[in-house]
């Protein structure tokens, strides 16, 4: 897995206060950042947690390139309503040799990993199969209507994969790019850095909540887990391990504050 902070909201914690600054201030746009310190950046940004008034935190927008991650991840980070999501298609791209994510599980036991390797490598057969059969079948029916040899071939091709890649795995390597707002992000970080959530977008959502802090601090300090703040909201289905969690996140935010 491959995550990168491609692109965010200049300043975003100043765009965050002076948006807070608006909404309790007689002052005009023009003026909106005068006397916005970062001493008063960080007061209003407190404010805002404290008496539960999260829409400012909306206007800074976090964009991120994300790679190396399932088609089983992208089913689960779609759910999240208020993001924006440009996924490499499989209509599009041919799957030559598709990559795949091991589960951890499966790659510590030598029986399950050989069996799931093959598996893989019999979905990559289905798949070229599929795509030869499907490619020549289409390409003879354009050319017979009359489409020229060149644009009959690569039409053929896209029709051929459109349908091969039902095949495909879960486990299939994909990429996109997703664009999030501060507050949406932590929402994500809510449900998605706690120990119960799938392991691999457990992964990336610490991925992704590191490089928040290293060019917005303040604004996701208290980003994580609900258990970092309080008890956990699992009720009977909770992890157990709240300390474990707290020194866990209390590192990594520590970590990326010294980037």
């Amino acid at each position: 897995m491959k995550v990168t902070l491609l692109a965010y909201t200049p300043t975003p914690e100043m765009i965050v206060a002076s948006a807070a600054k608006l909404c309790y201030s007689p002052t005009t746009i023009e003026n909106i950042r005068d006397g916005l310190t970062d001493e008063k950046t960080t007061s209003f940004l407190e404010m805002l947690t404290e008496i539960g008034h999260a829409s400012p935190i909306e206007h800074a927008s976090f964009t991120f390139g994300i790679e190396g991650v399932s088609r089983s991840l992208l089913a689960q980070i779609t759910r999240h309503r208020i993001a924006s999501f440009s996924v490499q298609s499989q209509r599009y791209v041919m799957e030559n040799q598709f990559e795949f994510v091991l589960p951890p599980e499966i790659a510590e036991i030598p029986e399950a990993r050989v069996e799931f390797i093959k598996a893989m490598e019999a979905d990559q057969k289905s798949y070229d199969k599929l795509t030869s059969i499907l490619k020549e079948k289409h390409f003879k029916t354009l050319i017979e209507s009359g489409m020229d040899e060149k644009t009959a071939n690569r039409t053929a091709e896209k029709k051929a994969i459109e349908d091969a890649r039902f095949v495909l795995p879960n486990a299939c390597c994909t990429k996109m790019i997703c664009t999030l707002n501060a507050r949406s992000l932590d929402n994500f970080f809510a449900h998605r850095c706690c120990n119960r959530a799938q392991w691999e977008i457990k992964e990336l959502a610490d991925q992704m909540l590191k490089l928040c802090l290293e060019v917005a601090p303040t604004l996701f300090r208290q980003a994580g887990p609900p258990c970092l703040g309080g008890g956990c909201p699992e009720g009977n289905m909770s992890c157990g391990k709240i300390k474990n969690v707290r020194e866990f996140y209390k590192e990594l935010k520590a970590e990326a504050l010294k980037a």
